[in-house]
């Protein structure tokens, strides 16, 4: 089985983009995982701190190993947005394959200097281990949003990124390129797309010469995300739009099944509105 890395590698060689898809329970999960089989292409499946809290750390880890070993396919799973060496620590030793530690909420200064020591911990327990730091402003939560916040100011630029790779020693990098968490309301109408600042991944690909993941990718225009990864992306975050189609796909099995109580023959409805998400986006990835 290649490693992390070697998959990131690849894609690079190969203009594609890995797609990383958050979890919060086996759904979603069996959905993502699913897709990412039909397709047979590597996926990435992350875990916030949320999420983690919710279906537990190591339960989430026995899970997506249990995939990975019983149908030997590349399937990897992420600690994403962790913001506690805490928090980290206990999901290095449950046994993911990658960390998001993302302090970007702290003076750069603090961001790297708590990075890098939390960087050193986390490899003494997985060598292995990819540790993926944040800066730039790119808001919070994946939910739907009345209104768009106003992130010019939080953009990462090339020379901050080369700089804060440097110094903390990061294996990825997450910058700040016109990406933002969640979706407004009518960006789940499909009146209005997310657009990405081009130039700037593209600078930060070359000032960096490390894999760069665009967080907060629901509801981006799909040309962006083409052009994105042509530019130096290589991991892209879909979660908000899952959420959107696990909660349309459970209305839709509610209203069908009205009189039903039995979950497995009710949930499938969710499993396989998520997985249509999930496909549509592993083939834009991939050039498919």
């Amino acid at each position: 089985m290649d490693s992390l890395r070697h998959i990131l590698e690849q894609a690079q060689k190969n203009g594609v983009a890995v797609g990383h898809f958050n979890v919060a329970d086996l759904v979603l999960l069996k959905a993502v995982f699913a897709a990412a089989q039909e397709l047979r292409v590597p996926v990435m499946v992350g875990a916030s701190e949320g999420e983690r809290a919710f279906m537990g750390t190591r339960q989430i880890a026995a899970l997506v190993l249990s995939l990975r070993e019983e149908f030997d396919f590349p399937i990897f799973l992420n600690a994403d947005h962790t913001h506690s060496l805490e928090k980290a620590l206990e999901a290095a030793k449950a046994g993911f394959d990658s960390i998001v530690f993302d302090l970007s909420a702290l003076p750069f200064e603090e961001n790297v200097r708590q990075t890098k020591e939390a960087i050193e911990k986390l490899k003494a327990i997985n060598s292995a281990i990819l540790v993926e730091g944040e800066i730039g402003d790119i808001g919070t939560g994946s939910e739907i949003h009345e209104k768009a916040r106003d992130l010019s100011k939080g953009l990462t630029t090339a020379a901050e990124a080369k700089r804060f790779v440097e110094s903390s020693g990061i294996d990825i990098l997450a910058p700040a390129v016109g990406n933002m968490h969640g979706m407004l309301k009518s960006m789940v109408e499909g009146e209005t797309r997310k657009h990405l600042d081009m130039e700037r991944i593209a600078e930060i690909k070359s000032a960096t010469g490390v894999p760069l993941t665009l967080h907060g990718g629901s509801g981006t225009d799909d040309g962006d995300l083409r052009k994105a990864i042509a530019a130096g992306i290589n991991i892209i975050h879909i979660n908000t739009e899952l959420r959107v189609a696990w909660r349309r796909g459970l209305e839709e099995g509610l209203a069908k099944r009205r009189d039903e109580v039995v979950p497995y023959k009710i949930l499938p409805f969710a499993l396989e509105s998520v997985k249509q998400v999930v496909l549509s986006r592993l083939k834009l990835f991939n050039n498919r």
